[in-house]
């Protein structure tokens, strides 16, 4: 790798270190000696890897949570997921999703409480939102409407507060975080069948634009 190294682009150095930086930032926080030492396993003098970062931790995380998304659609392909209900393949990403990081569990600690500072609140959203984006679209949801933004807004919401219970649970496979999760999930799927039950039923209530609609291009 070392030899590589010169000819790899800032993209391809972001990608290389993302799941590395975490093994050092547990110890040594999200900082320039986790960057550096990170940077050292693949062949990096010291402050070469910086270059690759320059939002500084933020971005170090960006990377972080960028390989998890990777390697939670590489562990849990399409066709793998198809044979699930989509109750199932939301809990199975997102326990994926927990699997990959039970190993830094305390640089995912640090990562929290830096994008939970009002300076980098709008990134811990961005995040959140790509990481229930990538897991909708893995398990197959193709909506553009206004569904589209819900669903993966209370996703987000779901998948940290499971974040939250996952950082202090000591059980064996996380059993308490998995049984937090199955709760959560099935309150979503509560709310989502009732706002489809409550959802108008086009042929029994009026729709001007129905109306006008058929006034021109009268039904057959």
């Amino acid at each position: 790798m070392t030899d590589t190294v010169p000819d790899l682009t800032l993209d391809e150095l972001r990608t290389a270190l993302g799941p590395r930086i975490p093994r050092h930032a547990a110890f040594d926080g999200w900082g320039t000696a986790a960057l550096d030492a990170a940077g050292a396993e693949i062949g990096l003098p010291p402050g070469r890897a910086a270059l690759a970062f320059p939002g500084g931790a933020v971005d170090m995380i960006d990377a972080w949570f960028a390989h998890i998304d990777t390697a939670m659609l590489e562990a849990l392909p399409k066709e793998r997921l198809a044979a699930m209900k989509i109750r199932e393949r939301i809990t199975a990403l997102i326990a994926m999703r927990l699997e990959l990081v039970d190993a830094d569990r305390e640089a995912l600690r640090r990562a929290l409480t830096i994008l939970a500072k009002p300076s980098n609140a709008a990134r811990g959203i961005q995040f959140g939102w790509r990481a229930a984006d990538t897991m909708w679209r893995a398990a197959g949801d193709v909506s553009t409407d206004f569904a589209h933004y819900t669903k993966r807004t209370t996703l987000a919401a779901v998948y940290a507060a499971t974040l939250m219970v996952f950082l202090d649970d000591e059980s064996d496979d996380f059993a308490a975080t998995r049984g937090f999760l199955a709760r959560r999930i099935d309150n979503v799927m509560r709310f989502e069948k009732l706002k489809a039950q409550m959802k108008p039923d086009a042929d029994r209530y009026f729709s001007p634009a129905r109306f006008f609609g058929r006034l021109r291009y009268p039904a057959r």
